[in-house]
Order: structure tokens, then C-alpha cells, then sequence
């Protein structure tokens, strides 16, 4: 059956996952698909990334490219199609605090359950690359008290996401990240606080002992990363991994068009019989999507002369 949204419980469900001590494995991508096959895999919880949506969907770099309207409609198809809640990046909030204030209101109404707002200087940059600046500490307090009081008109189980950029970005340093998560947390009152690109074990450990809210991280250090177990031992919360079903898929499909354009034939035939033989079963997007529902929907309600065969037409199932 396809999935139905319920906010009502997605909110409140993420804020028990970010505040259980046990670490929330969060991953991340670009459609509903993906959202759907987050869950179906186990994950408790997916992350819409808006570097994801951008490519994917516009075939542009993560610039700020992509408006509130876009990120707004997409993330509800996600949000209506998934039983597990989702965090949304919007970005810097498209614009100063007063954007923020309206972005945080659709997003409630798009049925997410929260949205990570950043602190870079618009336009915004990859927060993976380099030539990011931040927006004075101030200001960045003022857009993350927008957000909150935005969400409490309307619900206050909505989780706001502070993200510093602060680590890598130009003229500011550690110990500006660590002074801008506090001042999120304290003074603007975010729920969750997003250490972004952390460098070393040891920023993100005096980060998480520090925070009087969870935190959640990427890693953006030297190989090798740490391992679940590590980042739950150094005090996150979460750890994010935003853009993993959408670049494992994009390298899938640069080796075989590859292999197609190489080999013909034979390469998707060698893909296929690949697929088949997978210990986790061929994807069934069909099943995904909620295709046995469209014939159940129609043996409900349609009437018999509008009955569609499905028994002799081309895809049938041989009996």
C-alpha cells in the first residue's frame, strides 16, 4: 500500500529518535523513491538534501539555485510517500529571517517533520566545497528565532535544525562553530543543532558535550572516518550521510550507460543477471510505488465494463 503522511506523529517520533542516546543513522537523496526504500531497508529516518533535489532534478551545482517553491512542492511528494520522518535542508532559508519565518510555515504544511536551516552568506555554496562565507553570528541567532517562533504558530513538534558552516569557511574557525552552536541552542532556541564538515574527533566530542541539544554531523575529515559506534561514543546524536542514495544510483547508471555504449547488449544483459543474483532481490519499483494498489483501487470502485485485463495483455503475470 502506498504510504500516508501522519505529522502528526513524524514530529514528535524524530525528537524521540534525536533524544533516545542511541545513535539515528540518517540517509539521505533526492525522491520519494528513495525515501520509500530508506524505510523499507530499516532506516528510522531520511534526510531531503537540497544538493540532491538541485542536481537531480535541475541538473545544477548546489548554489542556491533551486527557490523555496521547488524545495517546498518536492518535499511534500516525499513527505506523502514515506512512514518514517523527514528532514529537509533549506538551505539558508531563502533569504533573511522574515523568508525563514514563511519557508519554516510551508514546510510544516508540506508534512515533514523538520528543516535544517544554515548560516552561510547567500548565495549559498555546497557545504562539502570550498568558497563558503557566513553571515555574522547575529544574524544567523535572528534567522533560527524566526524559524522557532514561525513553527510554534503552528506546530510546535516541528524540528528546526541550526547548521553551522563555520568549520572551513572563510575567516571564521572552530572556535567560531563551537560559539555559533551555543548561541543557536541558547539564544535562538533550536532543537537540534547540525555541526557541519567536522574535521576531527575531537571538535566533534567538545561540540556534543558542550550542546544542551542533540547534534548531528558529517564527517569532513581524513580517511578514515569514524565508525557508527565511534560516533555515537563521541556524543552525536545523529550522523548524516545526505547524498548517498543519489550518488550511489548516479554511479550506477555513468558504468552501465558505459558499458552499454561499449559492449551493447550484452552489458545489460551482464547488469540485469547481476541484479537477479543480488542477496538483497532485484528493487521492484512497481511494488514501491504502490502499483498492486491501482488494481485493487480499481476492483473496488471501477464499474465491470471499465475493468482493465489483466490476464492476456502485454506484462501480464504467467499463470
Amino acid at each position: 500500500m502506498m504510504a500516508a503522511t501522519d505529522p502528526a506523529g513524524l514530529r514528535p517520533r524524530l525528537r524521540e529518535l534525536l533524544a533516545r542516546g542511541e545513535l539515528l543513522t540518517m540517509p539521505g537523496g533526492c525522491s520519494p523513491l528513495y525515501a520509500m526504500m530508506a524505510e523499507k531497508a530499516g532506516f528510522e529516518s531520511f534526510f531531503l538534501a537540497g544538493s540532491q533535489v538541485s542536481a537531480f532534478l535541475y541538473g545544477l551545482p548546489d548554489c542556491g539555485a533551486i527557490g523555496l517553491r521547488d524545495v517546498v512542492d518536492h518535499a511534500r511528494h516525499v513527505a506523502a510517500r514515506t512512514g518514517i520522518p523527514v528532514l529537509v535542508d533549506g538551505d539558508t532559508g531563502y533569504g533573511n529571517a522574515v523568508n525563514v519565518f514563511f519557508a519554516v510555515q510551508e514546510f510544516v504544511r508540506a508534512g515533514v517533520a523538520g528543516i535544517s536551516i544554515e548560516d552561510q552568506e547567500a548565495p549559498k555554496k555546497s557545504g562539502t566545497l570550498a568558497g563558503r562565507r557566513c553571515i555574522s553570528i547575529d544574524e544567523a541567532v535572528g534567522k533560527v528565532r524566526a524559524a522557532v517562533a514561525a513553527r510554534d504558530e503552528l506546530d510546535p513538534a516541528f524540528v528546526v535544525c541550526a547548521r553551522t558552516d563555520a568549520i572551513g569557511s572563510e575567516g571564521t574557525s572552530f572556535e567560531d562553530a563551537v560559539s555559533r552552536c551555543l548561541a543557536y541552542a541558547n539564544e535562538g532556541g533550536a532543537d537540534l543543532l547540525w555541526l557541519n564538515s567536522v574535521k576531527s574527533r575531537e571538535q566533534l566530542r567538545t561540540v556534543c558535550a558542550a550542546a544542551p541539544v542533540p547534534v548531528l554531523t558529517i564527517w569532513g575529515g581524513a580517511s578514515p572516518r569514524p565508525t557508527l559506534e565511534e560516533f555515537a561514543e563521541l556524543g552525536a546524536s545523529a550522523v548524516l550521510f545526505p547524498t548517498i542514495a543519489s550518488s550511489a544510483a548516479a554511479q550506477a547508471a555513468w558504468e552501465l550507460f558505459h558499458e552499454f555504449r561499449a559492449h551493447g547488449d550484452a552489458a545489460v544483459e551482464a547488469w540485469s543477471a547481476q541484479a537477479e543474483a543480488s542477496p538483497r532481490g532485484r528493487v521492484s519499483t512497481a511494488d514501491l510505488v504502490g502499483t498492486p494498489e491501482v488494481r485493487a483501487l480499481e476492483k473496488r470502485f471501477l464499474a465491470d465494463a471499465h475493468q482493465r485485463d489483466y490476464e492476456t495483455t502485454f506484462g501480464h503475470e504467467p499463470s
